[in-house]
């Protein structure tokens, strides 16, 4: 696959459980790769599949199987009706995450549903996903995924910072690129902000309402996990073991106060004083949250149109799916620790 203009859906659901966001995308490959994102969407989940995919963790093998054969119905089942009402001509590929119900690579294990061949023929295009495993057979974390695309199309910016369930950073240096996930963040403040009876704390007023918990905060941040050098990565588990058993029998929005201090803090302690940095992510809506991380670091902040804001990851997840199609590295051993750079994803047709 040598042409250079690519019409690609990329396709990502992220912990933080806000829903399933598709972007169509063009990618151009000249001097350098290209996009424009050309229309976006993201698509809710329901009650009841937010209540199966937060528990699912906890569910047997057998239980994990039927919801794998749901999620991809139910998936392939959004990008269809996507297209049918959004149709695309020369569409070369939808390119999709899935979504993360473990990811314990120091077990040599990740597991992405939504991403079982069946897929394509639902939504009858081909279909290119399942981007963690083949990683994590080659010794690496299976994420962070999207430095690459960080590197490839975001060159202007010294850190690429996303703040979404996860905060993760990616940043050129002497070794190559090199991204990890610095602490949670909508995963525990979402969670909180449903006990205030809320999605999420909008502009982070509930957190800005309560106080920071100083003894609370030195917990959190003495947690090992900060001391530990890259390739490192977090998941739901690690969250549910280290960080909500240190929250218990605190005023919520005390609690959320002290965690985006949490945030902030860590945040500051691994960028560079006075440098460019993009953000994007939901959380930098959060315009508490925003302005906390500037009280501690003193660099330019960009948050760019809301379109990036929001879809940065499903468009680079189409980009790592072109570049699976061209046979070209898609997963930096730099990144992960894997044992060399690869072209990862499975290729499904329908």
């Amino acid at each position: 696959m040598n042409h250079q203009y690519y019409n690609v859906l990329g396709v990502m659901s992220g912990t933080s459980l806000d829903g399933v966001d598709i972007a169509h995308v063009q990618l151009v490959r000249e001097k350098q790769w290209t996009f424009t994102i050309c229309n976006a969407v993201c698509i809710p989940y329901s009650a009841l599949w937010k209540r199966r995919l937060s528990q699912a963790v906890h569910s047997s093998s057998l239980e994990i199987e039927n919801l794998n054969k749901e999620y991809t119905l139910y998936l392939g089942q959004l990008v269809k009706n996507y297209l049918d009402q959004n149709p695309i001509e020369d569409l070369i590929a939808v390119c999709s995450h899935g979504h993360t119900i473990f990811h314990k690579p120091e077990q040599g294990y990740t597991l992405q549903i939504g991403n079982l061949p069946e897929i394509a023929s639902i939504i009858g295009h081909r279909v290119v996903c399942d981007f963690r495993v083949q990683d994590i057979l080659f010794g690496g974390q299976g994420a962070p995924l999207v430095p690459i695309g960080d590197q490839l199309l975001f060159k202007d910016y010294d850190y690429c910072l996303n703040l979404g369930g996860f905060a993760n950073i990616s940043h050129d240096s002497l070794d190559g690129r090199i991204a990890y996930d610095i602490c949670p963040v909508n995963t525990v403040l979402n969670h909180f902000s449903l006990l205030l009876g809320k999605e999420y704390d909008e502009d982070g007023a509930f957190a800005k309402a309560g106080k920071v918990q100083t003894h609370l905060l030195d917990k959190l941040n003495d947690i090992p996990y900060y001391g530990m050098n890259p390739p490192k990565s977090l998941g739901i588990e690690w969250v549910n073991q280290y960080v909500f058993p240190l929250l218990q029998n605190y005023d919520i929005k005390d609690v959320l106060a002290t965690f985006v201090e949490h945030v902030a803090i860590q945040i500051s302690k691994v960028i560079t004083s006075k440098k460019r940095i993009i953000c994007t992510g939901g959380g930098a809506f959060n315009t508490y949250l925003m302005d906390r991380i500037r009280y501690h670091y003193d660099g330019d902040l960009v948050i760019p149109e809301s379109k990036i804001v929001e879809y940065k990851e499903a468009l680079i997840f189409g980009l790592l799916g072109v570049l699976r199609l061209r046979n070209q590295v898609n997963c930096l051993s730099s990144v992960t620790g894997s044992r060399h750079d690869h072209s990862s994803g499975q290729i499904y047709l329908p």
